[in-house]
């Protein structure tokens, strides 16, 4: 689709022809759905000024990014989005050449811009190319945006930065007045003015000096821009970020200042769908659901596992008030909602911060709380330091709830929860363990209310594998669970979610097997699987987790230690390599890792 050559007019029906489309696609397949509606005018603008195979298109996170994918050449392919094998719901440069960079994460856009920008300056390209950032308001409550436009201001590179502020949080009070101040104060008549008035006073001594800066500052009082102008960045808006003539006469401008620009859109979440309009975290992401009613397609009947973390903190808060926690910007999803709303001066969302999440936490515990932090498994990742740092290094009792661990499907490589286990294993005073099901959650969770050291507990995305599991005994910090015991010659050894995967693997295989469910992988109950060592020969690890550092490795390690070196071990863990998205049983059958096939391998080994 050229962009370049339609009309104003005609661009405004591409806008709604985009729109209904990413309609019809999201509400059969699922995805982000209000975020990208809204920014659908300000990325045909884009597209409209810059040219996304020479300028760097830089897409925070990129969920909001699916007009893009339409005007670059997947609209015939627009079907398959997020599904197995199709198109991926984020930008991803090996799927086209108009994607500049994979993203999925938060607040690295600005930062990504700032490297790219440097580079063109490096091949002295500046007068061709210049980076374009496309950056949700949500998405600046994130410290590390701030690090980026620190070195930006300081450097002056060119670059046009887009925020996209759809809750009116910074321009509400000012007004149409500061839309025509800061238009003018971004415009080539003001820069040349003032470029002339500083050669002006430069005659006239500090005095002069004092007394123009003092009118500019006042003047900025009264405009939404004036951190983004202290900062050494040009600010423009906000401006309308669903009018097409507004948005491209203003990039324009904005791309020939020759400078760093910040460009402030206000725009409606969910535009273009009533229903949607206006909403915050509902129809952020979404699953297949009624165009009509706006009603989920599909309602699962078997409890979700964040549900019931939801319920047993519930249960846990309401009858200890020393229990805190805090969520980064994932409320609901997390379900901490339910907290917060009933225990509002305990429970907090932090924004996307979760450096700020775990620090934070980790003082609450050394002031004598127990603090749950409960963030995906995958956005864990953003905290590391401070969980090594401000947690580990004191051996202060914060529990990480980790919501997502595993594949979590159609969201795909940057979202798979596989790595917590291996990065988390290597800290000192860290403890590691997991729930099987529903009734062992509720007493995992009674385990680390009462434990007075760092620890983890990770849990799927949706429901626990559902199958029929022997009664859970309660936690002790260290202590497995062997769930049954035969004279075979084979163990299968669970965590997590992957007890109910080996419980379904053993039904499909001809011989009776012995079943345990590590429930710790640090430390691990080295008492049982030394006694496990002289009945069983062949074990078999299951786990969603990544395969190097996870729990056939530290299983290994054991043995090693040990000088135990009759043991034949495999592990069903991850291999070395990102997963793709789509339907989570659709990639379990790509990796090989259904309960037939791993029953299949276990017959090939024997």
């Amino acid at each position: 689709m050229n962009i370049k050559e339609k009309s104003l007019e005609e661009l405004d029906n591409v806008c709604k022809d985009i729109r209904e489309e990413i309609l019809r696609v999201v509400s059969k397949n699922g995805g982000h759905l209000s975020s990208t509606l809204g920014a659908t005018e300000i990325i045909v603008a884009m597209h409209k000024v810059f040219d996304s195979k020479k300028d760097p298109f830089i897409f925070d996170v990129s969920h909001q990014s699916y007009a893009h994918k339409l005007v670059t050449g997947r609209w015939a392919d627009f079907d398959t989005l997020r599904q197995f094998n199709g198109l991926c719901g984020y930008t991803k440069p090996t799927e086209s050449e108009d994607d500049y960079f994979v993203a999925g994460h938060s607040s690295t856009s600005i930062s990504l811009g700032v490297g790219a920008a440097k580079a063109i300056a490096i091949k002295g390209e500046e007068d061709s190319r210049v980076p374009v950032v496309l950056i949700g308001d949500g998405s600046m409550t994130a410290g590390m945006v701030y690090e980026a436009l620190n070195e930006l201001g300081d450097r002056k590179y060119p670059m046009v930065i887009i925020l996209n502020d759809n809750e009116m949080s910074i321009a509400k009070p000012i007004g149409a007045i500061s839309r025509v101040l800061s238009s003018v104060m971004a415009g080539p008549f003001y820069q040349k003015f003032k470029k002339h008035t500083e050669s002006f006073v430069d005659n006239f001594g500090e005095g002069a000096h004092y007394i123009a800066k003092r009118m500019e500052e006042g003047l900025k009082l009264i405009t939404p821009g004036l951190l983004f102008e202290e900062m050494g960045i040009e600010y423009i808006g906000p401006i309308d970020g669903h009018n097409l003539k507004s948005l491209t006469d203003t990039l324009e401008l904005a791309k020939g200042m020759g400078k760093p620009v910040i460009v402030h859109c206000q725009t409606l979440k969910g535009k273009g769908y009533e229903i949607a309009e206006g909403k915050e975290e509902k129809w952020h992401g979404v699953s297949p659901f009624d165009i009509k009613s706006g009603t989920s397609a599909k309602k699962s009947s078997v409890k979700s596992a964040t549900q019931i973390y939801t319920d047993a903190l519930m249960h846990l808060a309401k009858n200890n008030d020393k229990i805190v926690g805090a969520t980064a910007a994932m409320p609901s999803g997390t379900g901490l909602s339910d907290l917060m709303e009933a225990y509002p001066n305990r429970f907090w969302d932090v924004a996307i911060a979760e450096q700020h999440a775990v620090t934070s936490m980790s003082a609450l515990a050394k002031e004598g709380f127990k603090p749950f932090c409960t963030i995906y498994s995958t956005f864990l990742q953003r905290g590391y330091d401070q969980v090594i740092h401000d947690t580990c290094l004191m051996d202060l009792p914060v529990v990480f709830a980790l919501d997502r661990a595993g594949i979590v499907g159609e969201d795909g490589e940057t979202h798979q929860g596989v790595f917590d286990i291996s990065f988390l294993r290597a800290i000192p005073n860290m403890t590691l363990f997991a729930p099987r099901d529903e009734k062992s959650f509720h007493q995992a969770m009674a385990f680390a209310s009462e434990y007075d050291h760092p620890c983890s507990l990770r849990y799927p995305r949706g429901s626990f594998t559902q199958t029929d599991l022997p009664e859970s005994t309660p936690f002790r910090l260290s202590k497995s669970q062997l769930l049954r015991s035969n004279e075979s010659n084979i163990l299968f050894i669970g965590y997590g979610n992957g007890v109910g995967r080996a419980y379904e693997t053993a039904k499909l295989i001809d011989e009776k097997v012995s079943i345990l469910d590590l429930r710790f992988v640090k430390p691990l109950d080295t008492q049982m699987l030394l006694s496990l060592v002289s009945k069983h020969k062949k074990w078999f690890v299951f786990s969603d987790s990544a395969k190097m550092g996870g729990v056939g490795s530290a299983i290994l390690e054991f043995l090693a230690h040990e000088k135990i070196m009759n043991i034949e071990l495999t592990s069903f863990e991850y291999e070395d390599d990102f997963i793709t998205h789509g339907n989570t049983k659709l990639v379990e059958e790509s990796l090989g890792l259904l309960p037939t096939q791993l029953a299949q391998k276990v017959k090939n080994s024997l």
